[in-house]
């Protein structure tokens, strides 16, 4: 008789009661894949539509072969393949952060290369890649790994391969490790990388005038790697807003219940606000700042802060004294005040870098002060002392301000204090407002993929698969018809490209998708953010599911966005 302490040990190294009964989960795959016993692949053949950005022309300069190859087109499954493909050897690695429903991708992709090709991961991302840290992916590797985590099989990094030293050193590691095709799975920047490397990679890598196909596969929770119908979101979106949900639901129920809190609640989401838009569409809080709103009005602090101010005020005329905010990551960013005053900090702090280098506290931000516009003066001397500091700190290694680290959340509550008690005083009257603050970011990041995420993964992973059966190169892999059944297809990356001045030289890069304000997803939660503010109208969601009533419930966005009327997603009736 097995002891508890017996079947607790036993629950150690990923095998625990919920992650073993998902590995044995059946997932849904696509009709142009056939059946899970009888897996192939297929050709891809032209969709009828094109892609290119304003810099089509530089594009097809910088990158003339896979240009020439691709021609913009998107592709589409066709028919099955009328021979097999064998004696690939495929290499695959995670770049970025990590998102939930990695694992999937690799477990799709080694099912569809099959016994006859080899499928190597690559360990610690880009710079594994570089260092040529690889072995084989086996079936007992998937097996483990099959409908859990995020990418702790193989490990991640941030490494951008774009030196000429970088680009021998993939061609060295291609030759000596035999590879025939490298699979990036990765958001906006890994799959610029991705163009750049097939680009690369085209031809001649090898001593018989072979290239190395290189493929994409869309990853971010936050929701800024889109493409309308051919590419309806990213993976790891719908675990991740799923999560945040949860949390922001047991607070607003915690809320309402200690009946004296507002919540001011930073989520994940640098650049754009769908993370924010999604978990407000789940959850109907008091308040939610979307940043590209706030961008679109030119809204300034003072405006904010005085939106939120008299949501408060409005609220505890009615005797509620909670609430929870929402505040997207990057919303500083899109303060058009304060994106011209970072702009002057940023030339101001690479001007006098050896000077402010031997500057703390207090000195420090005097000498900046100093240096400043009169207006920026007044909008950096209005601001909490630890803002400045956050303000003044050392940028990332792509010299942006690093937002994650800063309390936007607290920043508004100490400016809306302030402003609440000026309110009050005026009035003479009192109103209650006591606060907490949170941020809800790695929480969400590597979770167990919801049933969205899981299969959507999988049909990622055959799709990537399937594309290098075919001989593809330049492409990302994608799944459009998500609520009708799904079909694979292949989303050529040089028509995706931007070429941008940055820093005094040319820039390739894949745009991000913000939140479009007229889209049905941003309009309905426009429609719906007054009522929500007057009264506790709140939902909570509860734990994401993977049996139930609401197991195949896409994100509320993407559906209004795509104009469903359901919030389920159906890829075929085949499980794998």
């Amino acid at each position: 008789m097995t002891s508890l302490n017996d079947t607790l040990t036993q629950t150690e190294q990923h095998r625990s009661l919920l992650e073993e009964a998902l590995r044995s989960l059946p997932l849904p795959i696509v009709p142009a894949f056939g059946s899970a016993g009888n897996l192939h692949a297929v050709e891809f053949v032209a969709s009828g539509e094109k892609l290119a950005t304003a810099s089509a022309a530089r594009v097809a300069e910088l990158f003339p072969r896979t240009v020439a190859a691709n021609a913009g087109e998107v592709l589409r499954a066709g028919q099955a393949l009328a021979k097999a493909v064998t004696g690939k050897r495929v290499a695959v690695l995670f770049s970025g952060g990590p998102a939930p429903g990695g694992h999937n991708v690799v477990v799709g992709l080694k099912q569809m290369l099959g016994a006859g090709n080899t499928l190597l991961g690559v360990q610690g991302g880009p710079k594994g890649l570089l260092n040529g840290r690889m072995a084989p992916i086996t079936d007992a590797d998937i097996a483990v790994i099959r409908n859990t985590g995020g990418f702790d099989f193989l490990g991640t990094d941030r490494t951008k391969i774009k030196t000429a030293e970088q680009f021998a050193q993939v061609r060295e590691v291609s030759v000596k490790h035999e590879l025939d095709a490298i699979v990036i799975i990765g958001g906006d920047d890994s799959n610029t990388n991705a163009a750049v490397l097939a680009e690369e990679l085209f031809a001649n890598v090898h001593a018989d005038g072979r290239g190395v196909q290189v493929i994409g596969v869309p990853k971010t929770i936050d929701g800024d790697l889109q493409l309308g119908e051919l590419l309806p979101i990213s993976f790891g979106f719908d675990t991740a807003t799923r999560v945040y949900a949860e949390l922001v639901g047991n607070i607003l129920q915690d809320s309402r219940s200690s009946l004296k809190y507002w919540h001011f609640i930073k989520l994940m989401g640098r650049a754009a606000s769908h993370v924010t838009l999604e978990v407000a569409l789940q959850t109907k809080p008091a308040v939610t700042l979307i940043s590209e709103e706030i961008a679109q009005r030119k809204q300034s602090l003072a405006e904010i802060i005085e939106q939120i101010a008299q949501t408060v005020v409005a609220r505890a005329k009615k005797g509620i004294h909670h609430g929870v905010l929402l505040v997207p990551e990057g919303l500083i960013e899109f303060i058009p005040e304060m994106k011209a005053l970072i702009e002057e900090l940023n030339d101001g702090m690479a001007q006098h870098e050896a000077v402010l280098a031997a500057l703390e506290g207090e000195e420090k931000r005097a000498f900046v002060t100093k240096s400043l516009s009169p207006e920026h003066e007044k909008l950096f001397a209005s601001l909490p002392e630890y803002i400045q500091d956050m303000l003044l700190a050392e940028r990332d290694s792509h010299g942006n301000l690093q937002l994650s680290l800063i309390p936007t959340e607290q920043l508004l509550i100490d400016m809306t204090k302030r402003r609440v008690r000026e309110i009050a005083d005026a009035s003479g009257t009192k109103i209650p407002f006591a606060t907490q603050n949170h941020f809800f970011g790695y929480e969400g990041r590597c979770g167990a993929p919801t049933l969205f995420d899981a299969a959507y993964t999988l049909n990622l992973g055959l799709t990537a698969g399937a594309l290098l059966l075919a001989g593809k190169t330049g492409y990302m892999a994608s799944v459009g018809d998500i609520f009708s059944g799904g079909v694979p297809l292949a989303i050529p990356l040089a028509g995706l490209l931007d070429v941008e001045r940055r820093h005094g030289s040319e820039a390739v890069v894949i745009e991000k998708a913000l939140v479009e304000i007229d889209a049905p997803a941003m309009q309905y939660f426009v429609s719906r953010r007054e009522a929500w503010a007057q009264d506790d109208l709140f939902a909570s969601p509860g734990p994401r599911q993977l049996w139930g009533p609401v197991a195949s419930q896409l994100p509320i966005s993407v559906a209004l966005n795509r104009k469903s009327q359901s919030l389920a997603f159906q890829f075929g009736t085949d499980k794998a």
